[in-house]
């Protein structure tokens, strides 16, 4: 049964980011009524088609229980990924967490690369240049929009 287990034993606070391109960090808390002894083991399933994997890399705290994961060669696709955490305890049934989530809303974005400002003492002022930001699934430059500030003129 989907809800089978001890209320208030599920992950709380589930989170996810793509940061370096192809580098995720996802991280949550204990469930607030979960006994001392529950471990939580993070699968994700990046489309339908692919195959459920298990984290390879858990984040442990001090009681080296696992309340995040890190994973390596992440691309981003077109589809809905899929998440779920369960639980185990030899005092209870744990409830299980499952989230989908759009990968490509919780990358951040590298820097812009190669920025260069060349600046004349003519009415012309400045010429700012840069190339876009290096990311998994964005193939279109014309895709980005760009903010400048300029601090001190």
């Amino acid at each position: 049964p989907l809800f089978a287990g001890m209320n208030g034993s599920a992950i709380e606070n589930f989170s996810c980011v793509i940061y370096n391109i192809f580098l995720m960090n996802c991280t949550w808390q204990a469930g607030r009524d979960a006994p001392a002894d529950t471990q939580y083991f993070l699968y994700w399933q990046k489309s339908r088609e692919d195959n459920e994997m298990e984290c390879e890399l858990y984040i442990k705290d001090e009681n080296c229980r696992n309340l995040g994961c890190i994973f390596q060669n992440v691309s981003i696709g077109s589809e809905r990924a899929y998440f779920l955490v369960n639980g185990s305890s030899k005092d209870s049934l744990i409830q299980l967490y499952d989230e989908y989530i759009d990968l490509y809303e919780i990358e951040i974005l590298t820097v812009p690369l190669n920025v260069a400002v060349h600046c004349t003492r003519d009415s012309v002022g400045c010429i700012i240049t840069w190339h876009p930001p290096l990311t998994s699934h964005v193939e279109k430059a014309k895709c980005f929009q760009y903010e400048i500030s300029i601090q001190n003129k």
